[in-house]
């Protein structure tokens, strides 16, 4: 199957939203990836409905929503009608997870599972054959920036090993310190779907950015 890129809105310029939601329409991207903090479950504070919903008038691609909160049942409605297509939540987060998904599912998105770094992949076995994608944490969330956590690659394998004769079509998706110095392992391990923050808005061009972490080919995957 072939790879997604999902550009992180918290990477982008804030003062010219529009400008980078725009340029992410014309690339190759195939996710809007918003990460949505509430600065208890992560020590930041981010965006909430109203940017949510003026990012979705203008997307013309899937809103990947990433819910860094807790209690995050209470806000599931809102954030489906806000225009979230996915909805992510933490395994950390949740008391009923099973609830929690199936409640998400009710709504007509698709529902992830995120797990911290420190979060073994084992704590979904009961879960997996309910989850459409899984988001490793390869950075302890919060901020924008961090470096990568090597351990992500082992993580990302132990998730292939889980998903076999059970969930084999399950999204892995990984976010925080991804770019061109490590997608072609990432994928490689098992990973299907970039989270790219850094990677694409710091760079001199974030369009061709989006172009070269696309453009990893089967090829180079089988090298």
């Amino acid at each position: 199957m072939n790879h997604f890129i999902a550009p992180s809105i918290l990477s982008a310029d804030f003062a010219n939203l529009q400008n980078d939601i725009e340029m992410i329409n014309r690339s190759e991207a195939d996710w809007f990836h918003v990460d949505i903090m509430d600065g208890v479950f992560v020590p930041n504070i981010s965006f909430g409905f109203p940017v949510l919903t003026a990012i979705k008038k203008h997307a013309k691609k899937p809103l990947d929503v990433h819910l860094m909160i807790i209690d995050p049942d209470r806000y599931l409605e809102q954030f489906q009608k806000a225009g979230a297509d996915n909805i992510t939540v933490h395994y950390e987060a949740c008391t009923h997870l099973h609830r929690t998904i199936h409640a998400i599912k009710d709504l007509g998105c698709k529902a992830g599972v995120a797990l911290n770094p420190h979060t073994p992949i084992s704590v979904l076995e009961d879960i997996i054959e309910d989850i459409d994608l899984v988001c490793l944490m390869s950075v302890n969330p919060g901020f924008g920036g961090q470096t990568f956590i090597e351990n992500t690659y082992k993580k990302i394998r132990s998730l292939k090993l889980l998903v076999i004769n059970r969930n084999e079509g399950l999204l892995i998706e990984v976010d925080g310190g991804v770019g061109n110095a490590n997608a072609l392992a990432l994928l490689k391990a098992g990973a299907n779907v970039l989270v790219a923050g850094n990677a694409v808005f710091a760079a001199k061009d974030p369009e061709q950015a989006i172009a070269d972490l696309k453009k990893i080919t089967p090829d180079l995957l089988r090298a």
